[in-house]
């Protein structure tokens, strides 16, 4: 079974890679500008005292105009740094998004090695990037597991960012993946909710 949606899964993020590719960069910041204003809407942002957030790639929502207003308005404000010891993530504070963050693995824009470490359990709010999202918070990444292995240790509410194009009505899961709380897109903020 398992076989079946790896193979599934790999389909989907052609496709989801396909349809990113349609839309250019100018079209990407317009509407990366109105999810900020979506989120800037939203109880849980106006509440919140630590956030996660995440430096873009191409083709993902920018949030960095949003990362600092919450700095200017004290928030803690942490990203997710690569830890070549541990093999995977953890979370780093930022004071100054120019200077602290700098490239990291994979090419990702992280917090430098002078950023103290963040405690997960202090965070409120996570902003999550992906390749794409279902309705029902299921998120398809880029297919290395990092990010879930991240947020299975965060009990904050976990937000899924990502362009209108990026929604589907489904996509494959597996019990390990990591569902969204909600979802923010340029159309709007969707609080998620699971079958039962």
């Amino acid at each position: 079974m398992k076989d079946g949606w790896d193979k599934s899964k790999q389909e989907v993020r052609q496709r989801l890679r396909a349809a990113s590719s349609l839309h250019s960069p100018e079209e990407c910041a317009r509407e990366s500008q109105r999810i900020v204003s979506e989120i800037r809407g939203q109880t849980a942002w106006k509440q919140c005292r630590v956030l996660l957030s995440f430096a873009p790639i191409s083709g993902e929502p920018d949030l960095r105009e949003l990362c600092h207003q919450a700095l200017r308005e004290r928030k803690t404000v942490a990203f997710p740094r690569y830890l070549q010891e541990t093999g995977g993530y953890r979370a780093f504070e930022v004071l100054d998004l120019q200077r602290d963050l700098v490239a990291g693995r994979f090419g990702i824009a992280e917090p430098g090695t002078a950023c103290p470490e963040c405690n997960l359990n202090k965070l409120d709010l996570v902003f999550v990037p992906a390749l794409g999202f279902s309705l029902d918070g299921v998120r398809l990444g880029r297919g290395k597991g990092y990010y879930d292995r991240l947020l299975a240790k965060v009990s904050a509410k976990k937000c899924g960012v990502a362009f209108d194009w990026q929604i589907a009505a489904e996509l494959p899961w597996e019990s390990h993946d990591v569902r969204m709380d909600c979802l923010v897109t340029p159309s709007g903020w969707h609080d998620v909710t699971r079958q039962a």
